[in-house]
C-alpha cells in the first residue's frame, strides 16, 4: 500500500511502500487569514483526510498490529515522548514529562505525567507504561521493535510516578523506538479477556486511549473520530471531528483533494501543479524527503552478475538520478545519492567529497560501459537482469522505464517484473531476485536507522530464509562494528561513524539509491490553519506517519470557529 507507514526495525519484518513528491506550492500558508497559528484557539471544525489505502477499513485499532496502527497511534494512543525526525530530534514530552539516562545509557528513568485519564475515565499511571513494555516480553509478536532482543531490554519496572527501563547494553539508538514509536496501552483493558489472550491480533474495535480523539464510529467506508472531551492537554484538540474515508485507488482521493472536499492529502498526485495546486490558492504541498528508493542487487555468490562489484558500479554510474526523478516521479521527489544520506534532511551527515571522488555525483555512460566490460558484458554480449517491483506503483514503473533505457546502451537488458505486493514481499525477504526496486518503509531521526536496516548483517539471512532487513545480503564486519559503536558515540562521533558507513556505500555499492522517498503531504488552508510547513517543521506531515499525526492534529484549528 502506498501512503502507509509500516514499521520494520531491528528484528522486525518489513512491508514495502513507496513515496514521491517534493515540490512546494508558493503562496500564503494562512490562506490570507489574519488569525495567528499560535494558539489557543476556539474549538470547532472538521478535517477530512485523503490517503488511499487500496482497501476498506477493518475497524480494528490494535496498536500492536502493523496493519492498523497507523489509524490508532496518534489518534487514540500516545507515546512517552514525541521525537521530531525532521527537526534535529527535537523532543516534545507526551505521556512522560521527562527522563534521565545513567552514564553509560544502559538505564533510563521516565517521569510519568499525572492527571491523565484513559478515555473510559480510568486513571493513567506508571503501571500502564510498565505493563505495555512487559507485555512485549510476554508476547514477542507485540515487540515490533525487538526491544527485548536486539536492544537488550532486561527489565521494566514502575515505582510511584516513574518507570525504569534497564538494558544490557547502551540503548541510546533505540530511544526513538521505545519513547516515540511505542504506544502505551491500558493495563485494565489489555490484561483481561481476548486482549490478554491475543494482544497481537485482538481487534480492539472500540479503543480506549489517552489521545485527543475517540473512534466514533467506524465503518468499512469511513472512520469518524471525535474530540476526546477529557483530553489531558487543556483546550485541545481544537478541531472537533476527523473524517477518514476509505479510498480504493488514488483517483477519487485526488479529486476530493483538488475540489477541497478533503483538506489533508497524503499520496502521490500526478501533474500536481495543474491538477491540484492551480485549482485554488488554498491548495498547498510540502513533502519532505526522509528515505530512499533504491535498487537492491542480490549479493549472494549464487547470483554471479549482481554479486560482482563492477556490475553494481556500472549500474550506479550509468543511471541519471536527476532524469529518473524528473521523468519517473514527475519532478515530485528529489534524486538520491550513492551515500544513502537523504538530503537536505540529514545534510550534516553527508560526505559530498566521497560521492564525487568516486564519480557518483553525475552519470557517466562511458565509464559505466568500461566497468561492465571488465565483468565480461557489453552491448554485443549483454547482461540480462530482472528487477522486481510492486504492481500498481506507476511512478516506480515510470522510473524503472527510464533506468531500463539508460542501462541498455552499456549492455544491460533490464526486464521489469511487476508483482502483487505479497509475492514481491516473499521474494524480497527470501532473496529470490536479481534486482529489487524498493523503499524502506521507516527510518528514524538520523541516517543511522535506515542505513543500519539496509546494511547490518544481523538483519539478513541465508537465501531462502526470511531476512528482517539487508535484503541484498551484504556482509561487512567493519560496517557492523561501526553500527555497534554508534550507540555510545557523542554527536560528533555519530556523524563520523555515518560518514565511514557512507564510504562503504560508495566503495562496495551494496545497494543503489535512486530517488528520495518523501512524506506525501497536500493541505488546504481555506478554513484550517496550523499546518506544518517548510518554515515550521514541527512533525512529519503525512497522515500515515505516527505518532506525528497527533502533533499535526493538535496544531490544526478552524478559522471559521474563531
Amino acid at each position: 500500500m502506498k501512503g502507509t507507514k509500516l514499521v520494520a526495525v531491528a528484528a522486525a519484518a518489513v512491508l514495502a511502500v513507496a513515496g514521491c513528491s517534493s515540490t512546494q506550492h508558493k503562496g500564503s500558508a494562512s490562506g490570507g487569514s489574519t488569525v495567528s497559528d499560535n494558539g489557543p484557539h476556539k474549538k470547532g471544525g472538521t478535517v477530512t483526510i485523503a490517503n488511499e489505502q487500496g482497501q476498506t477499513w477493518t475497524c480494528q485499532f490494535n496498536p500492536f498490529n502493523p496493519a492498523v496502527y497507523a489509524e490508532s497511534i496518534g489518534f487514540v494512543y500516545e507515546p512517552l515522548i514525541f521525537v521530531d525526525e525532521l527537526n534535529n530530534q527535537a523532543e516534545t514530552p507526551m505521556l512522560a514529562t521527562g527522563y534521565q539516562w545513567n552514564a553509560d545509557k544502559t538505564s533510563i528513568v521516565f517521569t510519568i505525567r499525572g492527571g491523565v485519564k484513559w478515555s473510559d475515565g480510568q486513571p493513567f499511571t506508571a503501571d500502564d507504561v510498565a505493563f505495555t513494555f512487559n507485555l512485549m516480553k510476554q508476547t514477542p509478536a507485540t515487540d515490533l521493535y525487538a526491544l527485548w532482543s536486539a536492544a537488550g531490554l532486561e527489565s521494566v519496572t514502575a515505582s510511584g510516578n516513574t518507570v525504569t527501563m534497564d538494558f544490557k547494553q547502551s540503548a541510546q539508538p533505540y530511544f526513538y523506538f521505545f519513547a516515540d514509536q511505542v504506544a502505551i496501552v491500558p493495563k485494565h483493558i489489555f490484561s483481561a479477556g481476548d486482549a490478554a489472550a491475543h494482544p497481537d491480533t485482538w481487534a480492539d474495535s472500540n479503543p480506549v486511549g489517552t489521545g485527543p480523539f475517540l473512534v466514533n464510529p467506524c465503518s468499512a467506508n469511513n472512520i469518524q473520530y471525535t474530540a476526546n472531551p477529557d483530553y489531558w492537554q487543556a483546550g485541545k484538540p481544537y478541531v472537533q471531528k476527523i473524517e477518514y474515508p476509505a479510498y480504493l485507488d488514488n483517483g477519487p482521493a485526488n479529486l476530493d483533494l483538488a475540489s477541497g472536499k478533503a483538506q489533508w492529502g497524503s499520496q502521490y498526485i500526478p501533474g500536481i501543479q495543474q491538477f491540484y495546486l492551480a485549482k485554488s490558492a488554498d491548495n498547498h504541498t510540502w513533502s519532505p524527503p526522509v528515505l530512499n528508493v533504491s535498487i537492491f542487487p542480490n549479493l549472494d555468490p549464487s547470483h554471479k552478475a549482481t554479486s560482482t562489484l563492477a556490475v553494481r558500479q556500472a549500474i550506479a554510474t550509468a543511471i541519471d538520478r536527476t532524469q529518473i526523478a524528473a521523468i519517473g516521479e514527475g519532478g515530485e521527489e528529489p534524486p538520491a545519492n550513492q551515500s544513502g544520506v537523504v538530503l537536505p534532511t540529514f545534510q550534516k551527515y553527508y560526505d559530498a567529497s566521497a560521492v564525487s571522488s568516486a564519480g557518483y555525483d553525475k552519470p557517466d555512460q562511458q565509464k559505466a560501459a568500461t566497468l561492465l566490460a571488465s565483468a565480461g558484458y557489453s552491448p554485443s554480449h549483454p547482461l540480462n537482469l530482472t528487477v522486481i517491483t510492486i504492481t500498481g506503483y506507476t511512478d516506480w514503473d515510470a522510473s524503472l522505464a527510464v533506468i531500463k533505457q539508460e542501462l541498455a546502451p552499456i549492455g544491460i537488458n533490464l526486464n521489469v517484473s511487476d508483482l502483487a505486493q505479497q509475492t514481491f514481499d516473499t521474494k524480497l525477504f527470501t532473496g529470490d531476485f536479481d534486482l529489487a526496486y524498493y523503499g524502506e518503509p521507516t527510518g528514524g531521526p538520523t541516517p543511522y536507522y535506515e542505513l543500519r536496516e539496509m546494511l547490518d548483517s544481523a538483519n539478513s539471512a541465508p537465501l531462502g530464509q526470511t531476512a528482517n532487513g539487508n535484503y541484498e545480503r551484504y556482509s561487512n564486519s567493519a560496517v557492523d562494528t561501526l553500527f555497534n559503536q554508534y550507540a555510545t558515540a557523542d554527536d560528533a562521533g555519530q556523524v563520523s561513524i555515518m560518514k565511514q558507513v557512507e564510504a562503504a556505500m560508495v566503495r562496495d555499492v551494496p545497494l543503489i539509491p535512486v530517488t528520495e522517498s518523501v512524506d506525501w503531504f497536500q493541505y488546504n488552508t481555506s478554513d484550517l490553519g496550523g499546518w506544518p510547513s517548510a518554515q515550521n517543521q514541527y512533525a512529519q506531515p503525512a497522515a500515515f506517519n505516527f505518532p506525528d499525526v497527533e502533533q499535526v492534529l493538535l496544531h490544526l484549528y478552524s478559522r471559521s470557529a474563531q
